[in-house]
């Protein structure tokens, strides 16, 4: 027969326990990490009491092996703010966004602390974490509770990988669904043709929203689909007139502590090519004639000092204001995006055609792999150019 069997590193072999006069002692081996051996023996009243003591002599060994930074005795909030910081850190390297750091960080302090931060690493089962993600998701959004499962995830991951734990609980717990939330999305609305060009028309003939460079940016979000942060994060190197495309190449966030800040896409399919209409196109070129000679590095459309635009600024004070005077509250800057989407869509274009010029990831996984995406297509820009035709003024649409 052979030999024993050795233990793996950081484990331990069985309990065992005799009678000692009128005490119990208890011992076991247990294998550090560094595969060195050493024989626990405790002595207590009780055969329990003797087992408990060897198991919490094992814990404290487990919690000052050499280079650990972090244990399954460790609490919950310890690894939380290590991950963060880590996050935070690959923010500041351009992995991340800080838009991202900065939404986790609200999940985890207002909704995951009070729950989780007082249990230790061990204790952190799935029975636990999905009662917080359903709890939430019955009193709040979808969203929400997605954002607390994430930051548990990314806690537990980050535990797995400093080897304090060996499995994620959070893969155990059950679905979120709208279903179960209090407060569900509402389901976005479109304009049709009509309605855009009627749009257009409410905007060009308020003298408030001219002033204010509303029209060309309107304008400019519903010729390219782009999200809010992106149209307003667009440079003028990014247009090319004789391709009659723009290059979507950042987009504008707001981070705490640190303002407006341009970041890459939110996405690798982010950043891509948008063929434009023809009608678009003449707008930007107008609008570069009248600045005269741009910086090819400076935002398309600026604040009064040439930089970046506030987009709450920009929502609060001219945005908000000219959609309840035009009559038009329920139009949103991601209502124009879905406009988009929706006008190539009934035009015949493909799911992943329009995917592409969205940014969007195509949720169909093996759909992606086997099939091409990117590839630049001017049908989009003929589409728009059929809503406001060739001959139409760039401005009016008429």
């Amino acid at each position: 027969m052979g030999g024993r069997l050795p233990l793996s590193p950081g484990s331990s072999g069985e309990i065992k326990v005799k009678q000692v006069g009128g005490s119990f002692k208890a011992r076991c081996r247990y294998r550090r990490t560094d595969g060195t051996y050493t024989d626990i023996r405790r002595l207590a009243r009780t055969k329990e009491l003797a087992k408990q003591a060897v198991r919490d002599a094992i814990k404290n060994i487990v919690a000052q092996s050499a280079g650990a930074r972090l244990t399954s005795q460790d609490y919950f909030r310890t690894a939380a703010e290590m991950w963060l910081a880590q996050f935070k850190a690959d923010a500041e390297n351009g992995i991340y966004s800080f838009s991202s750091l900065d939404t986790y960080t609200d999940a985890y302090r207002n909704h995951v602390a009070k729950s989780l931060d007082n249990l230790r690493l061990f204790e952190i089962k799935a029975p636990v974490i999905n009662a917080l993600c359903q709890n939430k998701l019955k009193a709040n959004s979808l969203s929400l509770a997605k954002h607390v499962k994430a930051v548990i995830n990314g806690v537990m991951v980050f535990a797995i990988q400093e080897g304090a734990i060996e499995t994620n609980p959070v893969r155990e717990i059950a679905q979120l669904t709208e279903r179960r939330a209090k407060t569900k999305r509402k389901k976005p609305r479109a304009m049709d043709a009509s309605q855009l060009l009627a749009f257009f028309g409410k905007l060009d003939a308020d003298e408030e929203a001219g002033e204010k460079d509303l029209p060309d940016l309107v304008r400019f979000v519903a010729a390219t689909g782009e999200r809010a942060g992106e149209a307003l994060g667009a440079h003028w190197k990014d247009f090319d007139a004789e391709a009659k495309k723009l290059r979507m190449s950042g987009n504008l966030i707001q981070a705490r502590g640190r303002g407006t800040v341009r970041n890459s896409g939110k996405s690798e399919s982010a950043d891509r090519d948008i063929p434009l209409a023809d009608w678009c196109v003449e707008m930007l070129l107008e609008r570069r004639a009248k600045l005269g000679k741009v910086d090819p590095e400076s935002p398309i459309f600026t604040n009064t000092k040439g930089g970046y635009l506030n987009f709450q600024n920009l929502t609060n004070r001219v945005w908000l204001p000219f959609r309840k005077r035009a009559g038009y509250e329920w139009v949103t800057f991601h209502t124009l995006r879905k406009t988009f989407a929706t006008l190539l869509d009934g035009a015949g274009m493909t799911a992943r055609e329009i995917a592409d010029l969205l940014g969007h990831s195509n949720p169909w996984t093996t759909y992606n792999t086997y099939m091409g995406r990117g590839l630049e297509s001017r049908r989009s820009a003929e589409v728009l150019d059929s809503v406001v035709r060739l001959d139409a003024d760039p401005k009016t649409g008429h």
